[in-house]
């Protein structure tokens, strides 16, 4: 029986009891261990907000242990998980998504049918999405990840290969590429992944109206993906290229805007006020057209499509700039 082990980092957001309770509830051989990666920055957290969640493991409370990171990131956190781990197999776990009722009998049969040369095993992600009106912006966001390849909301990987390749890239700081940075890494190694059959359930978690413009801050990341594998990572990650381009265009022109107006070359200035107003409204039509256009909706993708082409811009070039001399990781041969 293939013996495995289960790592999940937290910042002990209120989805992390039910992820604890479904594992603790899936049929099939059970984790030989549990690491509970506490990734919190405070560093006098309160005493009883992570006893309280472990309550719902029962049994296997007695393989879990916990260990703190003080908030380096889910890239950090993933690599003191793996520190902690004896097992040749390492499941990682988000502290947001519910394993299937035979989750750890799928996991196991996925790993037995794992070849010598595969690296990890990828879980099935399912999104659910309201079935009374059409999903918001930010759900369709979320049920994208039923279609993102290596993500680790359910990853299983062989803790040799992570060791050989040096596991996580801890230059990325968000949950965000840090998965296809690694991914890459492996298969650049000879190692193979592949999809195993497992299911596990990613709820929609409820967020700000400005969550959609937070996520901009990844397109720092993005640079880091480009200095760090090549222009064409795109394509090697299979990851879709968004709208960055466009971004950058209405940014350019929303600024030429202002500038030629302060300068008084008034028709430029509406030119290029025309060339803004063009551009921010298909990016909003796009996201309000397949949503469910209540007027909060309507409110809240019209005001963030305002504001995010200017953010991701600014994002890009300063990640750009941050790691302009990052050296790339060396090469491993296997």
């Amino acid at each position: 029986m293939t013996s495995y082990a289960v790592v999940v980092p937290t910042l002990l957001r209120d989805t992390l009891a039910d992820c604890l309770a479904a594992l603790a509830a899936a049929h099939g051989p059970r984790p030989d261990e549990i690491v509970l990666v506490d990734d919190r920055p405070d560093p006098d957290p309160p005493p009883d907000a992570l006893a309280h969640a472990l309550t719902v493991l029962g049994d296997l409370r007695e393989r879990t242990t916990t260990v703190a990171t003080g908030g380096r990131g889910p890239a950090a956190a993933r690599n003191t998980g793996l520190r902690a781990v004896t097992t040749p197999w390492v499941a990682f776990l988000d502290d947001d998504v519910q394993v299937g009722p035979h989750w750890c009998a799928q996991l196991v049969r996925d790993l037995e049918e794992a070849t010598s040369d595969t690296a990890g095993v990828q879980g099935v992600i399912t999104v659910p999405l309201p079935g009374e009106r059409r999903p918001t912006d930010w759900e369709r966001g979320t049920a994208g990840l039923t279609r993102a390849r290596w993500i680790t909301a359910d990853m299983a990987y062989r803790t040799e290969a992570l060791r050989q390749v040096g596991g996580f890239d801890e230059r990325f700081p968000r949950a965000f590429r840090e998965d296809a940075d690694l991914a890459l890494r492996l298969l650049d190694a000879g190692w193979r992944i592949r999809k195993g059959r497992r299911t596990t359930l990613h709820p929609v978690r409820s967020a700000s109206r400005w969550a959609s413009v937070g996520q901009q801050r990844g397109n720092a990341d993005d640079a880091l993906m480009r200095r760090l594998h090549g222009p064409d990572w795109w394509d090697k990650a299979v990851a879709p290229r968004g709208r960055i381009r466009r971004h950058a265009a209405i940014t350019a022109a929303g600024a030429a805007a202002c500038a030629l107006a302060a300068a008084g070359h008034r028709r430029a200035a509406t030119a290029c006020a025309l060339g803004w107003a063009a551009g921010t409204a298909e990016f909003a039509r796009a996201r309000i057209v397949p949503g469910p256009r209540t007027r909060d909706e309507v409110t809240t993708v019209l005001a963030s499509s305002v504001v995010i082409p200017p953010a991701a811009t600014w994002h890009r070039l300063a990640g750009a700039w941050r790691h302009r001399n990052a050296p790339a990781w060396q090469e491993v041969t296997r």
